[in-house]
């Protein structure tokens, strides 16, 4: 199968984070996250990594040249041979147009950005409904996965719950609208390269999977 480069775009809590991982798993597209390399890289002492640590000592923000060159570096790596999942970038117009012509140099291309896309009063229901067992960290939810034992968790017995405080309902509608906000000038950009796919993500997740898969013709 020859390699597939993605932009995979979803909202908070739609699922797209599992799916990428399911498409990594299954046929080693590596899912790169610009926060994860950030982090590899500064570890790593790499010149990209040591140019974003004094950035970001110093407080400021990464820039686009940076995140890109850290991308570039990435790409060439071995495990890349077989595509990538860029998941959260880019996320402006600059950063798309500099990713282009960073992949033209290379003779590469964009083979697919997907939006796994959920309706925002589904997402509110998904996120503001979480609880963990506070002992273990099994997941529940108020209306899809209630312990088997009301206030008993399946798996340790422990009685101590927890609620994330980021899943409270106003600040769930702080990050769709954040969200919706960064992504909508994206989709037309994406579109008008005809390489942008929209997937329903409002559904089972295999259901998800396998749309995903269609989509990508794998």
């Amino acid at each position: 199968m020859a390699g597939k480069r993605l932009i995979l775009m979803g909202p908070p809590g739609g699922g797209k984070g599992t799916q990428a991982k399911r498409l990594q798993e299954r046929y080693k597209i590596v899912q790169l996250s610009t926060g994860d390399m950030l982090r590899a890289a500064i570890a790593a002492g790499t010149p990209v990594g040591l140019q974003a640590k004094s950035v970001m000592d110093a407080g400021k923000l990464v820039s686009d040249d940076i995140l890109i060159a850290m991308i570039d570096a990435r790409v060439d790596e071995a495990d890349c041979a077989n595509g990538f999942i860029l998941d959260g970038f880019p996320r402006t117009i600059p950063q798309a147009e500099g990713l282009d012509r960073m992949l033209a140099k290379k003779g590469l291309k964009l083979d697919a950005a997907i939006e796994v896309r959920v309706p925002d009063e589904r997402l509110l229901e998904r996120l503001t409904g979480r609880f963990t067992c506070a002992k273990c960290g099994e997941g529940y939810h108020d209306k899809f996965k209630q312990p088997k034992k009301p206030g008993v968790c399946d798996v340790c017995g422990g009685t101590e719950f927890s609620r994330r405080s980021d899943d409270k309902a106003e600040t769930v509608k702080t990050r769709l609208a954040a969200y919706h906000q960064q992504t909508a000038p994206l989709l037309p950009f994406y579109e008008a390269k005809g390489v942008l796919k929209v997937v329903d993500g409002d559904r089972d997740m295999d259901l998800v999977a396998a749309d995903l898969e269609r989509v990508l013709g794998l």
